[in-house]
This record gives C-alpha cells, sequence and structure tokens, in this order.
C-alpha cells in the first residue's frame, strides 16, 4: 500500500480513548482514498511509502470541526432588531410585533435560490476559515413549500460550492407564517404536504421544529415527529430555550438525535436524554446575543452523561456568529465547559448531534477530514478569543 498523505512527529488529539482528549505525542497520520487508514504512535506506523509527506514538527492535529447548528441560509438581516433589543425590546415582544423569525421569512421568500447560495457563502466560508469540515444548515425562513424546498436545495448546492460536508434539517415547523391564523392547521400542513415533499426529493437528512411559546406546543411537535418517523426521518429539536414546556423530554422519547439550547430543561430531566442517546447541543453565541442569565443545567447533563455539543446557531437574529472557536471560548467562559469537554462539543459530539459514524475522531476508516493547528495542546484552540491558529485543513483527503 502507498499513502496518500502522511504527516509525521504530530500531537493527535483523536478525541477518543481513555487518555483526555486523546491526546497522542510522536504520533503521525495517513490517509489513502480519502480515509484515515492509520492515526497514532509514530513507533507503530506501518512502513509504506507516501506520494506526500509532512513533517508537522509536533503541532496540533484534530478532527475537521464541526458545527451541528445553523441557520445559515437565510436572505435580509436583522440588525434594527438588534438595536430594538438594547433598548429595552424583549425576544418575544420583538416576534409578537411581526419582527423576529417572520421578517427574516419575507426576505428569504423574496430570494432566489441563487441568491440564498450567493449569501450564505461568505459565513460558510468563515466556518470552513477556522476548520470546520461539516456543517449542519437548517431551513425554516421559507413556511411554504415551495419556499422551505428552496432553501433545503440551496443548503445542498453549498456542499457542491465548497469542500465541506453537509447536513440538511427540515425546520418548516419554525414560526407560524402570516398567511395562516391557526398553528395546528398549519401543522398539519407541514405534516401532509411540506414533509412529504422535502422526503420524496431527499432534501432532508432530518426534521426539526421549535418547542416553544413563541413557537410551537408540546402536542403540535409530536405530530410533526409522528410523521418524521413515518417518513423515516430523524429528529432534532429546539427546546427549552426561552421556558420549560417539556420539550427536551419530548425529544428523548422519540429518540431524536439531538435536544438543542436547553437553558431551561430541568435537571431531573436530563437522564432522559442520555438513556436515548440524544445529545445536547449548547448554544452559548444566542445566550450571550440575547444576554440570558439563565444557565442550561451542565452539571446535571454531566451527571447524567449526557454528550454535549457545541454550535454557532448562525442566524440572523439571535447569533450572527460565524466562528465555532469562538463558540468553544463562549462554551468555556458563560457555561464553565472545560476545554475537553468543548473540543469534544465540537467534534465527536457534534457528529453524534448530526448522526454521523465517521466523523468527530481521527480513527482509522473515518473521513480524512482533520485540521493542523500552529498549537501543541487542544486547550488552546478554546483559549483564545479573536484567534485563528488554523495551519491547514484537510477535508476527504485533501487540503
Amino acid at each position: 500500500m502507498m499513502y496518500d498523505l502522511l504527516f509525521t512527529n504530530a500531537t493527535l488529539a483523536a478525541m477518543a480513548g481513555p487518555k483526555a482528549y486523546g491526546l497522542v505525542e510522536n504520533a503521525a497520520i495517513a490517509v489513502k482514498d480519502g480515509r484515515i487508514v492509520y492515526a497514532g504512535p509514530m513507533a507503530d506506523l506501518p512502513d509504506a511509502a507516501a506520494k506526500e509527506t509532512e513533517d508537522l514538527e509536533g503541532r496540533l492535529v484534530t478532527p475537521g470541526l464541526i458545527d451541528c447548528h445553523t441557520h445559515l441560509v437565510y436572505a435580509g438581516d436583522r440588525a434594527s432588531e438588534f438595536e430594538a433589543r438594547l433598548l429595552g425590546k424583549s425576544y418575544e415582544e420583538i416576534a409578537r410585533a411581526g419582527g423576529g423569525i417572520l421578517s427574516t421569512v419575507r426576505a428569504t421568500r423574496a430570494a432566489s435560490e441563487d441568491e440564498l447560495v450567493e449569501t450564505a457563502l461568505p459565513r460558510l466560508d468563515a466556518l470552513i476559515g477556522e476548520g470546520v469540515t461539516t456543517i449542519e444548515i437548517k431551513s425554516g425562513y421559507g413556511l411554504t413549500l415551495e419556499d422551505e424546498l428552496k432553501m433545503l436545495r440551496a443548503a445542498r448546492r453549498l456542499g457542491d460550492e465548497r469542500p465541506v460536508r453537509v447536513k440538511t434539517t427540515l425546520l418548516a415547523a419554525h414560526a407560524l407564517p402570516p398567511e395562516f391564523k391557526n398553528a395546528d392547521d398549519y401543522i398539519a400542513h407541514v405534516c401532509s404536504d411540506i414533509m412529504p415533499a422535502a422526503a420524496s426529493e431527499t432534501l432532508a437528512d432530518a426534521v426539526d421544529g421549535f418547542c416553544e411559546g413563541v413557537g410551537f406546543s408540546p402536542a403540535q411537535i409530536e405530530r410533526v415527529f409522528e410523521k418524521a418517523s413515518s417518513l423515516g426521518l430523524r429528529v432534532k429539536l429546539h427546546a427549552e430555550q426561552l421556558s420549560d414546556l417539556g420539550g427536551a423530554k419530548l425529544a428523548a422519547r422519540y429518540g431524536a438525535l439531538s435536544a438543542d439550547h436547553l437553558e431551561y430543561l430541568k435537571p431531573e430531566d436530563a437522564p432522559a436524554l442520555a438513556e436515548a442517546g440524544t445529545v445536547a447541543v449548547l448554544l452559548p453565541g444566542a445566550f450571550y446575543y440575547l444576554r440570558e442569565t439563565r444557565l442550561p443545567p451542565i452539571d446535571a447533563l454531566r451527571a447524567a452523561g449526557v454528550p454535549m455539543a457545541l454550535a454557532t446557531d448562525c442566524n440572523p437574529g439571535t447569533s450572527p456568529m460565524t466562528s465555532l472557536l469562538l463558540a468553544m471560548n463562549m462554551g468555556c467562559t458563560l457555561f464553565r465547559l472545560t476545554p475537553e469537554e468543548a473540543m469534544a462539543g465540537a467534534t465527536r459530539c457534534a457528529a453524534a448531534a448530526l448522526g454521523l459514524e465517521d466523523a468527530g475522531t481521527l480513527n482509522a476508516g473515518n473521513s480524512a477530514d482533520f485540521c493542523i493547528w500552529r498549537a501543541r495542546h487542544p486547550a488552546e484552540l478554546a483559549y483564545g478569543v479573536g484567534a485563528n491558529p488554523l495551519l491547514k485543513r484537510v477535508f476527504r483527503g485533501r487540503s
């Protein structure tokens, strides 16, 4: 066998194994046909020639970063709402006055698919520039059959335009569109028309919903989950961000990939997530941007053994953030995660939140998605604010 790529004298943070960070010093990582074929001590590296070899001189190698919760595709902006919140308006007041999600809905409906791709690319490039190799992108700003599918098609196209893996999520149950006066009627439309169409065109990898007072009730979300299950689609949920409606327990009951936000999660509900294998996706950007004070129950999630992922929640209204490294720092400074938990949150646990088994760790057989950093220890990645120590990003064996 001949390796396509071989990096030697590396410090690997494999994010697997018994040691902290899965740390391996004096290590090598070898790639063949877009897959990792070896990641471990140089002393155990199988002898083989390589088409390309690079001595990393002790630099850090981690799995490619994974942003597992974004709303990257949208049109317009909501800078005026940012100003309104600073002048005293709440998120709920803005939403009920026709702002919030619905203002982005109007702009997104007016944009073409090409325009959505064009406006999303700079945001995607910013994330790629910091080492993101996999990203989840939600719909939810169309709220009609045509516009939800338009958003999903735009998201899929981003994966063709750039070297990145895109996972798409149908979030039609995001807000009540203005042409519907009754939420139950809209949920019926989502279940009977939008979800089957997205499934038939294989545009969605999962289905999400917004379970909140300004969104949809647990009973309405359960109808969405039932339909998703019948279509063979996994589910996720925006849960317990602004209040406790029991959404996380509902998500766990349906074996959800993730329950996201969770500021108002009751500590006693954490074991249900652990038992279901549902990942808690923490979104410190929205917490920061909305100046929230209610922290997710990190100690309870940790004690229950719930995997905790971190994501940017990139969206125009509550987290216009395109830095997963900053989200890692915020996870530590605001939520009191350890740097190792933050690193796992942007790699191994984020992969689990997307149902991926070949990403998030430096294991033989996984996709050759990894990052080489101007760093010696993985804690440095969560430590910096506004810094980008990325030296090289490898995606499917290509840098």
